[in-house]
């Protein structure tokens, strides 16, 4: 099967265990704490990390996240009760953000950790009609984020690079000593002293537009504290199916909002933090994460 040039990826089998009509134990949970019966279903798509649907109860819509992946529980066994307090902690941010309505982060009445939150309006744009202002919307959101108070101490975890599987290069790699050098810097100590509420998903499928103007942003259960480009990288990876320009284009806007100057060292923790689906397929665009890694490890090292 073909991966798509930009958005996500599902196979027949991601698709049933995520975009299938949650189980009847689920809808009554959210009958229980909305208060009435679930007048409609429907699948989002998107992200593959949970299962997210639209749920409809007396005439309001609601978003339903179930963390239903065998290995998140062991992988990261606190996500739903990390992404409420992520949530509660959002509310404050002059950018639309989700509300938390409810959970039940054991999963004892729905069978699986889980999350009800406000809907917010607006849609995913991974094709825009004007690539200049899409990136502008998007870099114009980080400082916003990036200038909230910081929480107490373990409200919100710190950042660290993605655990991986295996740290060997990808078998399609042209130079493995820049990707051997990646790994050795990914797993030095996080640079900087001026860390930021970072989003840590940030990317144009998490953020909702809505007649050409940003309307929210999503998906806060990765939500850390950390070095603002961590934010930046992210988003650049994402862009790279794009080309490295459409990448180096929204960093400067990121620059120019933010008065702040981009870390390569973000580069690198997340094309590392990355290299277990790297490997397992290129992505679209391939050779731009290698050009990148390499461009970044070399201006780290002068």
């Amino acid at each position: 099967m073909s991966r798509p040039p930009h958005g996500f990826n599902e196979d027949a089998a991601t698709r049933r265990l995520l975009r299938s009509r949650p189980p009847a134990a689920a809808l009554a949970w959210v009958e229980s704490v909305a208060g009435g019966p679930v007048e409609a279903v429907r699948a989002l798509r998107g992200g593959l990390s949970s299962s997210v649907h639209l749920v409809t109860v007396a005439g309001e819509r609601m978003v339903l996240r179930r963390y239903v992946r065998p290995e998140t529980p062991v992988d990261d066994p606190g996500i739903a009760d990390h992404e409420a307090r992520a949530l509660d902690f959002v509310a404050q941010l002059p950018i639309p953000t989700p509300r938390l309505l409810a959970t039940d982060l054991a999963g004892e009445d729905t069978g699986v950790p889980t999350i009800l939150m406000s809907w917010l309006p607006g849609r995913v744009t991974w094709s825009p009609s004007n690539m200049d202002d899409w990136l502008r919307g998007m870099a114009n959101l980080l400082p916003t984020v990036h200038a909230t108070p910081l929480p107490a101490p373990g409200v919100i975890r710190p950042f660290a690079t993605y655990r991986q599987r295996s740290y060997d290069p990808p078998p399609w790699a042209r130079s493995p000593a820049v990707w051997r050098r990646g790994v050795e810097i990914a797993h030095g100590p996080v640079p900087g002293a001026d860390h930021v509420f970072l989003h840590r998903d940030f990317h144009p499928g998490n953020v909702l537009w809505r007649r050409g103007r940003v309307s929210g942003l999503v998906d806060w259960q990765a939500a850390s504290i950390g070095p603002a480009g961590v934010d930046v990288g992210h988003c650049r990876a994402n862009l790279l199916s794009y080309g490295t320009e459409v990448a180096d284009s929204f960093t400067t806007l990121w620059e120019r909002a933010s008065g702040r100057h981009y870390d390569p060292w973000a580069d690198v923790s997340t094309i590392i933090g990355w290299l277990d689906g790297l490997r397992d397929e290129p992505p679209a665009g391939y050779p731009a994460f290698e050009e990148t890694l390499a461009r970044a490890v070399a201006e780290l090292h002068g």
